[in-house]
């Protein structure tokens, strides 16, 4: 049984969008933002990459991606603080992130798109798999710390349109707020 979720008026909802990178984060966001925005009022969608390029941050070791971590954090809550929702898709492979979320955003939706390595890497899904000497790399050189309690899981195994996955995430963002 899903709990619904009380949702703080006049804040905006942070939809925390995380797993490997290739998972199909990014696609799924852009396929429920409409949606999001129709349900939900003002929303931002924002990739990990997108504020790697905004940033000019291209630092891969785990102490930076930590660092970077922290930016992720305050930008959400600056967001969401203004009573804009936020669709975030990064890796945000830490716990200590999350942790951070929950205690400092009021409106937190925590979302894993669980996918395998295995396929990621088979499927061609991420073209930094297959690259050399580009530093670390979340479920190769660091290891991930997968979400313990996320308020929705989605396993992607690619055998599915991601337009059905879409609307089976949007279904189960509906069933909790």
């Amino acid at each position: 049984m899903t709990m619904k979720k009380k949702i703080i008026k006049n804040k905006g909802i942070l939809f925390w969008i995380t797993g490997l990178s290739g998972s199909g984060k990014t696609t799924l966001s852009k396929k429920i933002f409409k949606n999001v925005v129709k349900s939900y009022g003002p929303t931002l969608l924002i990739s990990g990459d997108d504020l790697r390029e905004i940033f000019s941050f291209d630092k891969f070791n785990g102490k930076e991606r930590k660092i970077l971590a922290k930016k992720y954090c305050r930008y959400a809550k600056f967001i969401t603080d203004q009573n804009i929702n936020l669709i975030f898709a990064a890796v945000g492979m830490f716990n200590s992130t999350r942790t951070w979320y929950r205690k400092n955003i009021d409106n937190y939706i925590e979302i894993y798109i669980k996918a395998s390595l295995q396929d990621i890497i088979l499927l061609k899904k991420k073209k930094i798999y297959h690259r050399k000497n580009i530093g670390d790399i979340v479920g190769i050189n660091i290891k991930p710390e997968f979400p313990q309690k996320p308020h929705i899981i989605i396993n992607n195994n690619f055998k599915k349109n991601s337009n059905v996955v879409a609307k089976e995430l949007f279904n189960k963002i509906k069933k909790i707020i």
